[in-house]
């Protein structure tokens, strides 16, 4: 599948916004903190991966009920869902200068992705933050994708192409309506 950016500027994708608040204090400090032990743009857009994939709970797999969207309370509250992960793993990267977008997957639901690209690299490469557990592995790889789900047509599931900048208005409204996760898995949107 060929990605496509939203916008041809590639500084958009070094942008903060409200939802991807790479100037937060918290989130600058997590970043230098996770690139302490990184020498290069590969290593620290893995550390970055790794420490959104699995030190920060999807919440339905712990019945957490809180709904984060802003990337700074995803790293405050260590809680968040597929979509408020990839905000934060985007705001990561872009804290130290990496250009990272979102992008989408539709199930039941719409499913959150980042997609990033690295310094002399003529593609974008997806990732899914989302957090391993059984039946799931997703993994940090630029040779090919391993992502948490694979989309399958038949059932009218499908990956959306498009780079985003920001998030997409439709989510973005979602998380910060919800009043909690049961809430927000009824609002959540079928389709971008």
């Amino acid at each position: 599948m060929e990605l496509i950016q939203n916008t041809l500027d590639i500084s958009a994708y070094l942008a903060a916004c409200e939802a991807i608040d790479h100037g937060h204090p918290l989130v600058r400090s997590t970043a230098a903190t996770l690139a302490a032990d990184a020498p290069d743009a590969y290593t620290y857009a893995k550390a970055a991966f790794t420490f959104v994939r699995d030190a920060i709970p999807h919440s339905a797999d712990t019945g957490d009920p809180r709904v984060t969207w802003r990337a700074s309370d995803v790293l405050a509250q260590r809680t968040g869902i597929c979509c408020a992960k990839a905000h934060a793993l985007v705001a990561l990267l872009r804290a130290r200068g990496i250009p990272a977008a979102l992008c989408y997957q539709k199930f039941d639901v719409i499913h959150g992705l980042v997609a990033l690209r690295l310094p002399g690299a003529h593609r974008w490469v997806r990732q899914d933050p989302r957090g391993n557990k059984p039946g799931i592995d997703a993994q940090f790889r630029l040779d090919r994708e391993q992502l948490a789900f694979l989309v399958r047509p038949e059932c009218n599931e499908l990956d959306y192409p498009v780079l985003f900048a920001e998030p997409h208005p439709a989510v973005l409204q979602c998380l910060r309506e919800a009043v909690d996760r049961p809430h927000l898995w009824q609002t959540l949107p079928t389709e971008l």
